[in-house]
This record gives structure tokens, sequence and C-alpha cells, in this order.
């Protein structure tokens, strides 16, 4: 596919990043100048100097013959005026990111009446996902699969948990309600497991399970936890917002502590039920008189990593249940474990997976036949959904008379709405949808993974 990216700031140079070495002819727009000639060096790509909404620079970048225009600049407005500019010149698809909260209501509008075919929000996505984290206290990270019907989890291996000491072949015959252990990160190392692969304390196991019973299986392995009600979050940005707004709506207590009195202001007259303190959210005396020692969960939303990481740390030495921190430096990410922070979210890693499902689907008429796709483990893994379309010579065969390429794991099949956690006498059959768990990189058809 042609593509290309206007605004190369932290979110534009990952999605930049994730598309790089797909097979794709990538141009790049960004007004600096150093950055763009940086850019080109470092990845396969051409490069534009300039205004990505001018019309002289997107015809310089030859957008009419592009698939696919992604705007990501810091300006809403400019964003989605590029994408219209680039609709008008020929482009096929743009996907624009909008962040402003007042824009919220007019996204369908947007993408209806403006021929936008995608909306990115990092900062509502992130919240989103926060959400969920909150509201499955056991789990560490959620993604789905087929329309919400799948569920793939993380989940963390700690003291007292009944999946340690165990191989998957003995969990198999244990447990009755079904999830499959598709991928294990342990220390550095990340692992697809056979079926004499055993858990050990401090593993973190991503599984997939049908989403009507998840909590069946958290339940029987010993993971179900209270549900999370009095909420600190420290960090009033638009994902402080967002998050705030959801849960308080949902009848959560929440507390967010914003260091800025201007924006604290705004924030208690926009968060009615939400208790808005205007203070520094990194101070130990501030944050106990605020009672973070009640607190079931804490949110770490600073701009500042190095912040969230110390906050965080305190959370976790005064016992909240579930700690949660907003990482957006990709080189702090290899010593969380060791800080132990098991719970954080990266907006710009989110939106990036936003972006490659997309592109990946958009594919689909050219020969892809991924529905969803996931990064996993910093981007180590992928989770990907196909769509089993044409007819394949190993449909129909059982998976354990299959030979698939080394670190391929069939984790799920969705058949006429049933969701099939899958073994060794499992097959695959025409029409179905499959998700594969993979270390590779770039499959685009259910055919790669088999030898």
């Amino acid at each position: 596919m042609q593509i290309v990216i206007i605004g190369l700031g932290t979110i534009g140079e990952t999605v930049l990043k994730a598309l790089d070495g797909e097979g794709h002819t990538i141009t790049i727009i960004d007004e600096n100048k150093d950055l763009v000639e940086t850019l080109i060096e470092k990845h396969d790509v051409f490069g534009v100097v300039g205004n990505g909404a001018c019309m002289e620079i997107l015809e310089e970048a030859h957008v009419e013959n592009a698939d696919l225009a992604i705007v990501l600049t810091n300006s809403d407005e400019l964003n989605i005026f590029a994408c219209l500019v680039a609709k008008k010149l020929g482009v096929k698809n743009t996907i624009a990111r909008v962040r402003n909260p007042l824009y919220t209501r007019q996204i369908p509008k947007m993408k209806e009446e403006l021929g936008i075919s995608m909306i990115v929000n990092p900062e509502r996505d992130t919240a989103n996902e926060i959400f969920n984290l909150i509201n499955l206290p056991s789990i560490a990270q959620v993604e789905r699969f087929a329309k919400g019907r799948v569920l793939l989890v993380k989940i963390e291996a700690e003291k007292g948990c009944s999946l340690i000491g165990e191989t998957l072949i003995s969990l198999g015959k244990k447990l009755t309600v079904k999830a499959l252990i598709c991928a294990i990160q342990r220390g550095g190392e990340v692992f697809i497991p056979s079926g004499n692969f055993v858990i050990e304390e401090g593993d973190s196991i991503h599984l997939t399970a049908d989403a009507n019973t998840l909590r069946g299986f958290l339940a029987e392995i010993g993971l179900v936890n209270a549900p999370l009600k009095r909420i600190m979050i420290v960090g009033g940005s638009k994902v402080g917002y967002y998050l705030s707004h959801e849960l308080s709506e949902k009848k959560f207590k929440v507390k967010l502590i914003e260091s800025d009195k201007e924006t604290a202001e705004e924030l208690a007259e926009t968060l009615p039920k939400t208790t808005v303190i205007y203070g520094n959210g990194t101070q130990h005396d501030l944050l106990a008189e605020e009672g973070i020692e009640a607190m079931d969960a804490f949110v770490a939303l600073t701009n500042i990593d190095e912040e969230n990481l110390i906050v965080s740390m305190f959370a976790n030495k005064m016992k909240v249940k579930k700690v949660i921190t907003q990482i957006k430096n990709d080189d702090l990410y290899g010593m969380l474990t060791e800080l132990g922070i098991k719970n954080n979210v990266s907006p710009k890693e989110i939106t990036a997976n936003r972006v490659i499902s997309y592109v990946r689907a958009l594919e689909n008429s050219r020969g892809s036949n991924v529905l969803t796709l996931y990064r996993l483990v910093g981007g180590r893994v992928e989770a990907l959904e196909f769509a089993a379309k044409t007819p394949q010579k190993f449909y129909d065969k059982p998976l354990k008379d299959l030979r698939f390429k080394e670190n391929c794991l069939v984790a799920c099949i969705l058949r006429n709405n049933e969701v099939v956690i899958p073994n060794g006498n499992s097959v695959i059959q025409q029409g179905d949808n499959v998700v594969v768990v993979t270390t590779h990189k770039n499959f685009d058809d259910l055919s790669d993974i088999v030898e």
C-alpha cells in the first residue's frame, strides 16, 4: 500500500515504526526538517518538509496516488482540514487524530459528512483501556477479538496463584472453564509455550478466553478480586478527564489531583461527580492527606514518566490493590518489572495498534485476511484474527496433525458465533475466524502459519 503519514511527533513516529518493514511505500510529512531527514535515514521512507494541510505539499508527496493518509499532528483542526484536502486530491482513505473532548459527539458526523475513514483519540483510547483494567481487577491488559466475543488478557502469576508449578497439559486436565495460555513473558524472555511448559511465580501470562466465561476461569484459578470502587487519579490531562468521566458515570468514587490551578478549576466544573483536588499529586503528604491508603486503585497520569513511576511505587508501598502507570518512554519498559510496576499503559502504542489493525483490515481487499491485530510485549508478539475465507489443504484436519511454523499458536476459533478454545483434536473450517499468536511479523493469511 502507498501511505502518507503527516505529523511525526511521538504518536506519528510510533506509527511509522510499526508500519516500517511491512512492505508499504511510505511518505512522511513534517515541518521539522531535521526530524524528516533523521527518519529518512532511519527508515525506508520518502520525506517532504512542510505543512501537511497545504495542497502543494500534499501534491509533492503524491497523496493523490496514496491508499491512505494518516494525519497525527498536535492540532485537531489541522488534522481534519488535512484529511479534507487529501481527500479532495484523491487519497482513498484517511485517518485523523482528534483529541478535544468537545468534538467527541461530532465524531460520527465527521466520519460521515467529511469522509474521514477513522478517527483516533490516543487519550480517550488510553482511558478506555484503563477503565477495563479497573473494571476487571485481576487483569493487567485486555484486548478484544471477534467484536468482543473473544478476549486476550494478561494476568500475573503472583504468589498463591494456582497456575504456578503446573504445565499447560496438567491445567487442561484440571480446569473445567477453558482458556488457552498463548504467550508467557519471564524476565526479558518471551515464550509461545508448548504443553510441557511449567508456569513459575512472576510470569506474565497472556491467554485467550470466551468473554462470557472469563470471570469463571479467573475464579477457578483464584484470581477474582473484590470490585474496585475508590479510585485516585494523579494528573488532570485529557486521559485523566476521559477516565474520571467514565468512572464517575459508572458509580465509582473518583478523586482527581491536578497541580495546575486553572486546569483543576475547569475539571471541577466539567466533572461534577468527581472530587477534584488542586495540589501536587507527587507529594507524599498530600497523597496521605487525601487517603491513598484507603483507595482500591491508583492511576498515575502526569506528563512526566519518572513522576508516574515514583508515585506508583509509593502507591504499591501503601498496599493499593491496583496501580496503573502511564509510560511514554520506551527506554523505561525494561525496568518496570524490577520496580514492581505491573499495570502500565502507553497512548502511542495503543494508537499504533489501532492504526495497524485498520491498515491490515484495509488490505483484506488486496489479499490480506487479517481482521484484527494487536502487538504484545513491546511489539515482540503479534495476536492476529484471520478470516478463513479461501479453501486450504489444512482445513478439517486436527491441529495436532498439522506442522506449524515455530512460535505459532492457534489461540481461538470462532465458528457460527461459538467460541472454541482449541485442543489438539480441534479443526479449522472454511468460514471460521481464527486467532493466532506468534513472534513472527507481517503474516497476511492463515496459510502463513503452516509449514
